[in-house]
């Protein structure tokens, strides 16, 4: 048994094996339609002799003998296979299965491949990640239309049934959302626009809303990890993944600022709440900068390891990378000077992870805000966020010392204290 942070993936391997298995001898049986996205990125990946090189030696070097792995024995060793697959999972709206709660299935597709040599070279090429934009967008454009309602009903694999409604996650829909499951798609025009439903106002309180020194939750999110002392470059794909201020910011000029600073990095779970409030009063200082990046890439160090002596990889290592993917991953960037200037200017990232091809932000510039307020949205697919903090600001989290990590298991509401501020940071915009 494994470790999946944000249930974005089954824990037991067998369950992914069983759904991956079921996928490929689907459309073994019924092969798809390719749409043009998907054919397009198929012959690119044909045609050109470094990429049909690395896919074919990515879905190679995943070793057979592994029958624990994340989706069981391998089941997909061709790239037509591959591609089918894909096609599969974009035809449709996001299912529910008690069993095999696939939350990025994309990435559960990926999961061992991306963790192999040629895997980690072919995922960071850029006309490979241009491809899953197109790939995704147009899977998220689907995702806004009224026919990807289909999934949102009381039937089996659908999100109202009563089996999906006692899961973990999902109990709150009807007390902390205002879901009226018994309306036609629980009132919802899309799937997307279940996936970024908003909490019934009350829901999430504001931590000390009088209190400039209280700086309060991002996202509905897991802690992940606190890095103090933190660096303009830094060895970010290396195990403990330092974060690397400059390309994290996108080498935005500001990012010297934040040298010796602090980054807190928190990720979201599959079945939770998908929107993103301000961490302190002020205004973001500029447009936002929305930075094109990786889609399915991890660092080596988290898939296999011939070094080790066991050549077993991580089969968490997507998740547990998130570190690296906020240097590499496609993410909004934006500057936030707080009215507080002991706070002084926050650096707050919005990372998409696997299958998010778009994060929104819907705040517009320079317009003064509350802390607790809205400011945009992860579209569906796995997400996680850093907050940075200029150096001199001295932070004391309100969770135990022990707590960041990828193995742990507590969500910290949206809004709800997250640290206070003791010091002053001297430094604004």
């Amino acid at each position: 048994m494994v470790t999946r942070i944000g249930n974005w993936l089954p824990n037991d391997p067998r369950v992914l094996r069983k759904w991956l298995k079921k996928r490929v001898n689907h459309v073994q049986k019924n092969p798809p339609k390719w749409s043009s996205v998907v054919e397009d990125f198929y012959n690119t990946v044909i045609n050109d002799a470094e990429l049909y090189m690395l896919f074919k030696e990515m879905l190679r070097e995943v070793p057979a003998k592994y029958g624990d792995d994340p989706a069981g024995h391998p089941e997909i060793r061709d790239i037509e296979t591959l591609f089918n697959v894909f096609q599969s999972i974009l035809s449709e709206p996001p299912d529910w299965d008690s069993s095999a709660q696939i939350g990025t299935p994309i990435n559960a597709v990926l999961d061992w491949p991306m963790g192999t040599k040629a895997g980690f070279a072919a995922f960071l090429k850029s006309n490979v990640n241009e491809h899953f934009k197109n790939m995704l967008t147009s899977w998220g454009n689907f995702l806004t239309t009224e026919a990807s309602t289909s999934t949102l009903n009381n039937q089996p694999g659908g999100w109202f049934s009563q089996v999906a409604l006692n899961s973990p996650h999902l109990r709150s829909l009807v007390d902390d959302f205002g879901v009226d499951v018994t309306k036609p798609a629980g009132g919802f025009c899309s799937w997307d626009a279940f996936f970024t439903r908003e909490f019934l106002p009350g829901r999430r309180p504001i931590g000390s809303p009088d209190d400039d020194s209280i700086i309060v939750s991002a996202a509905e999110a897991t802690p992940f990890a606190v890095q103090c002392q933190v660096q303009l470059h830094d060895d970010f794909w290396i195990k403990g993944q330092k974060y690397s201020l400059a390309h994290m910011m996108n080498n935005d000029h500001r990012a010297s600022k934040f040298v010796n600073g602090t980054v807190y990095q928190a990720f979201l779970s599959a079945d939770s709440y998908h929107r993103f409030h301000a961490p302190v009063s002020g205004r973001i200082v500029d447009l936002p900068a929305i930075v094109a990046g990786t889609y399915y890439s991890e660092p080596l160090a988290t898939g296999f390891s011939p070094d080790s002596g066991k050549p077993d990889p991580d089969p968490g290592a997507d998740e547990a990378s998130q570190g690296y993917i906020s240097a590499v991953a496609t993410r909004g960037v934006m500057f936030i000077q707080a009215d507080n200037p002991k706070i002084g200017l926050v650096c707050m990232i919005v990372v998409g992870m696997a299958e998010v091809s778009s994060v929104e932000i819907t705040m517009a510039p320079n317009t003064p805000f509350q802390k607790g307020a809205p400011l945009g949205m992860f579209h569906f697919g796995g997400s996680t966020h850093c907050l940075c903090f200029l150096p001199g600001v001295d932070l004391a989290f309100n969770f135990p010392d022990d707590l960041p990590g990828p193995n742990n298991n507590i969500q910290w509401p949206v809004n709800q204290a997250l640290a206070t501020v003791k010091s002053t940071a001297n430094a604004v915009y």
